[in-house]
């Protein structure tokens, strides 16, 4: 699937760079929604603007729950972006390569909402479980990305 491209001499939106959008999308709502908190808190007169200590627990269960989730979608992005704009450059737009960057995404969103949810047992067991369904479409995207470029 692709879209077709706009303007001349631009490349189409393949199913791989949708999937960088749509995450990096998830990643832009999960700022804002921590962003929003924060605002929320401070002109509520409940936080100082500097009462958000980088690294110490902070805020109801509800609002660090979404800022971890926020952090670790963060930190996954320049990981999945690297991987697919490689498989971009190399030509893997299609097939298995792109059910694997939509996996990712359906994925980093499965586990933010596990994530945000509880943090019982139950939960972070479906949070691991989708975090390793990310692993394991990126380190299969990567092994062709790699296994293409072997002699």
């Amino acid at each position: 699937m692709s879209a077709p491209a706009v303007g001349p001499g631009a490349l189409p939106l393949t199913t791989p760079l949708l999937a960088l959008c749509l995450y990096a999308g998830w990643a832009l709502l999960l700022v804002c929604v921590v962003g929003g908190w924060r605002v929320a808190e401070v002109l509520a007169g409940k936080t100082r603007a500097n009462g958000f200590r980088s690294g110490e627990k902070h805020g109801s269960d509800l609002y660090w729950r979404f800022n971890r989730a926020q952090i670790n979608t963060a930190e996954n992005l320049g990981i999945f972006a690297s991987v697919v704009l490689v498989g971009h450059v190399m030509g893997h737009t299609s097939g298995t390569f792109a059910w694997c960057a939509l996996a990712v995404v359906v994925a980093r969103v499965a586990q933010t909402l596990a994530h945000v949810s509880s943090g019982r047992s139950v939960a972070v067991n479906v949070r691991f479980a989708f975090f390793a369904t990310q692993l394991g479409a990126l380190a299969w995207m990567l092994a062709t990305l790699v296994g293409t470029t072997l002699p």
